[in-house]
């Protein structure tokens, strides 16, 4: 690729990244955040579950904006809204006002990111290049949850408010290139007209209700009846999105894109195996921290493995997708997510970091494989001008998956009785996660639906004849 495709694809990586670190160091951050400004459980637990609302509510609706009212618009002007509403955050004084912080800066993160998968997935030729693009993308996204465990460890000890303005200053950067080298579309930006507002409205309701249903899982048995009635407003809410848009002249979702095989696949790929890797960072956390006394920087340091797919995403993985083809790898990568979170399933007591290292290193190697190819196949085929959309599909399988995953470890954690019978019952919920997902997975591969895509090493690193077209400003 030419320096500018790089640059361009350096500053779409570091949104990703700024979105990976922020949930992380929020993580790391929450009991201090909870100490001082005197939380309760339930109000400390919407101090995450809020961020998780915005973001699975409007992903979808981000996505398909970024393709009717402009990429580059959509994601500077909610990159703009990320930073500010960040700051706010760190100068929260009630609980409220951070909850309320965290839901904008949500729903600020599912219009920014579908906007800076589709302007990878249109700025760059199909092929080896948007491939290779795509995988750096996701190791980003990896390297900066992981790096943002550490990094929120670290400032913690300075004080939870620097986990929230750290972010502004990072923000502020790639907003200030991003206004430089972010391709306008190559065809006039639609101005909206048409745009359809009841298949907005409705499914922008029918997820927020969905996500909360689930997020109200992690109460285990107790106010079930309210949860299923949510749940249940919530697939009402889908219902009438699927009769609006089957109605309108021109629909926010063209409902045929639901019915290709590859995306779906990809997506409910997606959903089970980053709900699982949520899940089960949310038990080993806990584990170390409330069961084994290890302090929030200790827990972060020996988590720090698993960002080895930082690493291997952008280098190995290619050269695998190459060799066997996509569908492939992904079946491989959960194979190997079956058999890490299975290694841990009889943690002990008093376990030493030795016995828990194979877990977190194949957790890390697990991820490498398999999430840079599901990004792949979940925007692979799709129309230029559902770009956007299938982006915004992909993204929200992925908030939705980190919901589904913390909530049923929670859940299994609580109806088990707590303590260590608990953290072992719970971690069966991201094994039986990915060895669902490697059935969906082992579908794909018969299908043959993921082409193999030319990652050769001459390949990924010639320059398209028309990247120079694609990537002017």
């Amino acid at each position: 690729m030419s320096v500018r495709a790089w640059s361009l694809l350096l500053v779409l990586c570091g949104t990703i990244f700024l979105e990976g670190i922020d949930v992380a160091m929020l993580a790391v951050a929450v009991p201090a955040i909870r100490s001082d400004l005197g939380l309760s459980t339930g109000a400390a637990a919407w101090v995450m579950s809020a961020y998780v609302l915005g973001y699975a509510g409007f992903t979808l609706l981000g996505g398909r904006a970024a393709d009717l009212l402009g990429r580059r618009r959509m994601f500077l002007g909610w990159l703009a809204v990320f930073l500010v509403f960040s700051g706010l955050g760190g100068f929260a004084t009630e609980g409220w006002m951070l909850i309320t912080a965290r839901f904008v800066t949500g729903v600020a993160a599912a219009f920014m990111t579908p906007a800076a998968l589709s302007i990878i997935t249109t700025s760059y030729e199909e092929g080896p290049q948007r491939n290779q693009a795509l995988l750096v993308f996701a190791g980003t996204a990896a390297g900066g949850f992981s790096l943002g465990l550490v990094i929120g460890g670290l400032l913690t000890q300075f004080g939870w408010r620097w986990v929230f303005f750290a972010p502004v200053l990072l923000a502020a950067a790639l907003l200030l290139v991003a206004l430089r080298l972010v391709p306008k579309e190559s065809r006039a930006e639609r101005t909206g007209e048409g745009f359809d507002l009841g298949g907005a409205l409705t499914a922008a309701g029918a997820m927020l209700l969905l996500a909360y249903g689930i997020v109200r899982f992690e109460h285990g048995l107790d106010g079930l009846p309210v949860t299923l009635a949510v749940l249940a407003a919530g697939l009402l809410l889908g219902w009438a999105f699927v009769a609006v848009e089957r109605r309108a002249a021109t629909p926010l979702v063209r409902l045929g894109l639901l019915r290709k095989g590859s995306v779906i696949r990809a997506d409910l790929g997606a959903l089970l195996f980053v709900g699982s890797f949520f899940g089960f960072q949310f038990v080993a956390t806990l584990y170390l921290q409330e069961l084994r006394g290890w302090s929030s920087l200790e827990t972060a340091f020996a988590l720090l493995v698993m960002g080895v797919d930082a690493i291997l995403a952008p280098t190995l993985t290619p050269r695998l997708v190459a060799r066997f083809g996509n569908a492939r790898v992904i079946l491989g990568g959960f194979v190997l997510a079956v058999v890490a979170y299975a290694l841990f399933l009889p943690v002990g007591p008093d376990w030493s970091y030795a016995a828990m290292f194979p877990t977190l290193l194949l957790t890390g190697l697990a991820f490498a494989l398999a999430y840079g190819p599901l990004t792949i196949a979940g925007t692979d085929g799709v129309a230029e001008e559902e770009q956007g959309l299938a982006s915004g599909l992909l993204t929200t399988a992925t908030q939705f998956g980190s919901a589904v995953g913390i909530s049923a470890v929670t859940a299994v954690h609580g109806i088990a009785g707590g303590g260590l019978d608990g953290f072992r019952a719970a971690l069966v919920a991201p094994v039986a996660m990915v060895a669902l997902g490697a059935v969906v997975s082992a579908a794909g591969v018969r299908a043959g639906a993921a082409r193999t895509p030319d990652l050769s090493a001459e390949h990924v690193s010639g320059e398209h004849p028309d990247a120079a077209t694609k990537l002017t400003a």
